[in-house]
């Protein structure tokens, strides 16, 4: 099976917005800017507009495992990087050095993308986005999520609350449930404080690898109008990748299935079945 793109997303600018800037959410920044570049010079009408939300500055322990330099130090995060593609595209990009949770700038967007590291801020993503969508039905919803060598990302769609809608791609949420569980949150997983800290949490190359994985999806949607896989698990220690296929078989192995086209499922509540794709890989977050 294929998804094809929302055609309105073809004949004006595409409204981003990328909540984290920090390890994963640094690389896609760039990634979108890269985007926005080709699609302006291959006729797109007005490419990407975006929109970066963050509350943190750049720390030492950021430097160099995320796209951040010595000269960022103490500065905010979001601002450092959108005055950066700003400067290069001649683009209008905006910062916001704030939570999700108290942003106002959810305002229709086309796709939000969350690059955060538990699960308060993806049901708190959810719960903006969905907040956000005034006059329109649905949002692209592009979730990434990595642990120390291995991590996912999961294209779906959101939709507005009182809409009713088949046949839309499954978002990380409807697929698993207990992955915007913030009682599932670890307590004590603060912020590195050293780069040797940081790199025995995550290993160096894993966020910009899944960033780049996301970004080509995203790419092959807005190129070529439509995709054959909506998501994709990876580990880069052992080399091995599997596809989310745009498929309801697929999507039942997790619980879900199509409320338009299936008869009204009954979901696992079973965590290890839910977490654990083809190749045996579990879950991010």
């Amino acid at each position: 099976m294929i998804h094809n793109i929302e055609p309105k997303l073809l004949t004006r600018a595409v409204k981003v917005i990328l909540v984290g800037a920090g390890g994963t959410g640094s690389h896609v920044l760039r990634g979108l800017a890269s985007m926005h570049h080709a699609m302006v010079a291959l006729g797109h009408p007005a490419g990407l507009e975006v929109v970066v939300v963050d509350p943190d500055t750049v720390s030492s322990s950021n430097i160099g495992r995320q796209n951040f330099w010595l000269s960022d130090l103490g500065q905010p995060k979001a601002e450092v990087l959108v005055n950066r593609c700003n400067m290069m595209l001649g683009t209008n990009w905006h910062a916001l050095q704030e939570k999700v949770m108290k942003t106002s700038r959810f305002n229709s967007p086309d796709l939000v993308i969350g690059c955060v590291d538990n699960r308060k801020g993806r049901d708190a993503i959810l719960a903006a986005t969905k907040r956000g969508l005034y006059g329109v039905q649905s949002s692209y919803y592009l979730d990434i999520g990595n642990a120390n060598s291995s991590g996912q990302y999961v294209l779906g769609q959101v939709v507005a609350t009182g809409v009713k809608r088949g046949n839309r791609l499954p978002h990380v949420a409807d697929l698993i449930p207990e992955i915007i569980d913030a009682t599932l949150d670890d307590k004590d997983d603060g912020p590195s404080c050293s780069m040797a800290e940081a790199l025995a949490r995550q290993s160096l190359f894993i966020n910009s690898s899944m960033a780049t994985a996301a970004c080509s999806l995203l790419w092959e949607l807005f190129r070529n109008g439509h995709i054959t896989h909506h998501g994709q698990f990876i580990n880069i220690k052992t080399g091995r990748a599997s596809p989310l296929s745009i498929d309801p078989e697929a999507w039942k192995r997790f619980g879900y299935q199509d409320k338009k086209t299936q008869p009204k499922p009954k979901r696992s509540r079973k965590p290890a079945e839910a977490k654990v794709e083809n190749n045996g890989q579990v879950l991010a977050v």
